[in-house]
């Protein structure tokens, strides 16, 4: 067979090749395995150790801590009083279970008694425990694991002009927008402004609410555990009568308004107007003001135009109006008037 002697000397060329990859295959695992790698690991993590950052163990997941500072985009919650937490010492289940911290910052373990975890992240409060298990001789080589189920004592408060006030939890949704949903959303009556407190800090930081789909990014802020949000009221103009739309408009902004301006927002005054006869009832710490406003002249632009404040109503009788419209009725119908939002 002649025609497969010319193959041999490819083959063997093959097999060496072949060979030569496995003694290099080998002898780089060898040297990965040498106790000069060890040496190297060993003065690395000696290096780590003087420097002061020891040397940590490759874990599979993040530590209870780590995932909550994921969730929150910041640094680990702190635990205090009611929150409510999972104990988990491993292969001691009689030394596990569930618990609330009490007022006074402590939860009770079987066989150690109270551990003072109020103001511990909770990798700071699973040392702790571990501690008085290990010093109490209860677990030779203590491991606990702390799953905080509800940080009660770590929460956001909303308050204002919101469908459901109240607190929150920080764990979760943490955004300004995400905790107004929370909340139900905010009310006809509020402002397009929302102040945040933090605690124990003096400043306040005021947001401005825009339906700019390019400005909401800007004004949905990351907030903190004990944090309050405060959604105030916003200035109200009520304008009744003859006019095409009535009701109460909601300012949006802090500048000065005038009658006009408002006049305009509800569409102008009817066909049956009482132009002459208009009234504007200014709320003041002594009671209601009446101001008679000549709209005619208003329009008309003969008369100085009348600013208006938050809360005042603006009333125009039909023409032909004889009797004087009580103060208090006009108060009782701007309270149960349509809103609309104008930007002023």
């Amino acid at each position: 067979m002649p025609h497969i002697l010319p193959l041999r000397p490819w083959l063997l060329g093959k097999l060496v090749l072949f060979a030569s990859f496995g003694a290099l295959q080998s002898l780089a695992q060898n040297a990965a395995e040498s106790p000069q790698a060890n040496e190297l690991q060993n003065a690395a993590a000696q290096k780590n150790a003087t420097s002061g950052r020891p040397s940590m163990p490759v874990q599979s997941g993040p530590k209870t801590d780590d995932a909550n500072s994921i969730a929150m985009g910041s640094s680990p919650l702190l635990l205090g009083p009611g929150d409510e937490l999972e104990i988990t010492v491993y292969g001691a289940p009689d030394l596990s279970g569930h618990t609330r911290i009490s007022d006074t910052g402590n939860v009770s373990v079987p066989l150690i008694g109270y551990v003072r975890v109020a103001g511990l992240s909770t990798s700071e409060a699973e040392a702790a425990i571990e501690a008085q298990l290990r010093q109490n001789k209860i677990v030779n080589d203590p491991q606990v694991s702390i799953y905080a189920k509800d940080f009660t004592s770590s929460g956001i408060s909303v308050t204002g002009e919101v469908a459901k006030p109240g607190f929150y939890s920080a764990v979760g949704p943490h955004r300004l927008f995400d905790v107004l949903q929370l909340a139900g959303g905010t009310t006809d009556k509020a402002s397009n402004k929302v102040t945040i407190s933090h605690r124990e800090q003096a400043d306040v930081t005021t947001v401005s609410i825009s339906k700019n789909p390019a400005e909401i990014g800007a004004s949905n802020l990351d907030l903190q555990p004990g944090d309050t949000v405060l959604v105030p009221r916003a200035g109200i103009v009520y304008v009744l009568g003859e006019i095409t739309r009535p009701g109460g408009y909601v300012l949006n902004s802090s500048g000065g308004i005038t009658v006009l301006q408002v006049v305009a927002a509800a569409g102008g005054p009817t066909h049956i107007a009482a132009f002459g006869k208009t009234t504007l009832l200014h709320r003041t710490p002594t009671g209601l003001q009446e101001q008679k406003v000549d709209l005619k002249k208003l329009l008309r632009g003969k008369v100085p135009d009348i600013p208006v404040q938050a809360d005042d109503i603006l009333f125009i009788p039909t023409s032909g109006f004889k009797s004087a419209v009580n103060a208090s009725t006009l108060v009782a119908a701007a309270g149960t008037a349509a809103l609309y939002h104008v930007p002023f």
